[in-house]
């Protein structure tokens, strides 16, 4: 990309990090026998270094149809889900998480194998900047609306309302903490999608490797103490 300015560079930074992560991650769930909550917290963090990856190949060498369907189903299709998925784990009951993953993952699977199958827009498709208008089946974009809210939800919502919780607890600062610096994280990606909608590619790279830093840093606070709550076991 001959006119590539600082900030489109930030996908590769934000892959090397949710790489290093994922590996913390790892190293923590093995000696566990991967516990629900880390194993799909691993995924997540996968899934978001792989969006991440064909991001900076596009922006620096060139979008292509492939490229671009690959972007669109573990960036928009996958989003935050997986990790959502894992804070389902980590909040409810092991039977109520089953539940909602086997409903929500149905839908997730189903419009998986859409964006694969559907034709592409090529007419849509920027030289340099990814764009889910390239997927030809718009219903297939109708439904990320709903994965998003699901993932928003409970990977937001789940964080906000466990921050509220140690904080008004007032004997587990680093959950309070961690907790909120997740649910920034997890909204940044969210703010800079939206933005990227309205043609601000940037804000997106700029709201992923933010996110993915305040979530890694929330985790790191949320499993210093106590040693007996969820993200420890």
């Amino acid at each position: 990309m001959d006119h590539a300015l600082p900030v489109h560079y930030l996908p590769i930074l934000t892959t090397i990090i949710s790489a290093a992560f994922l590996s913390a991650l790892v190293r923590r769930a093995i000696p566990r026998h991967w516990p629900e909550h880390l194993l799909w917290w691993a995924i997540g963090v996968f899934t978001y270094g792989l969006g991440t990856t064909i991001e900076s190949i596009i922006t620096l060498h060139g979008n292509t149809p492939t490229l671009n369907r690959w972007w669109y189903w573990a960036g928009a299709i996958l989003g935050g889900y997986p990790l959502a998925t894992g804070t389902v784990y980590l909040l409810l009951k092991r039977r109520s998480a089953h539940i909602l993953t086997a409903i929500s993952l149905t839908l997730v699977l189903v419009a998986s194998v859409a964006v694969f199958l559907s034709p592409l827009n090529l007419d849509a498709m920027d030289p340099h900047k990814p764009d889910g208008a390239v997927i030809g089946w718009h219903w297939v974009r109708l439904t990320t609306p709903f994965i998003n809210g699901y993932a928003a939800f409970f990977l937001i919502g789940g964080a906000i309302y466990s921050s509220i919780h140690f904080f008004k607890a007032k004997n587990q600062p680093n959950r309070a903490i961690g907790t909120a610096l997740i649910a920034a994280g997890g909204l940044l990606p969210g703010v800079g999608g939206s933005m990227a909608k309205a043609g601000i590619v940037e804000a997106l790279y700029i709201g992923e490797l933010v996110g993915i830093i305040l979530i890694w840093v929330g985790y790191v606070y949320c499993i210093k103490k106590p040693a007996s709550t969820p993200l420890d076991s």
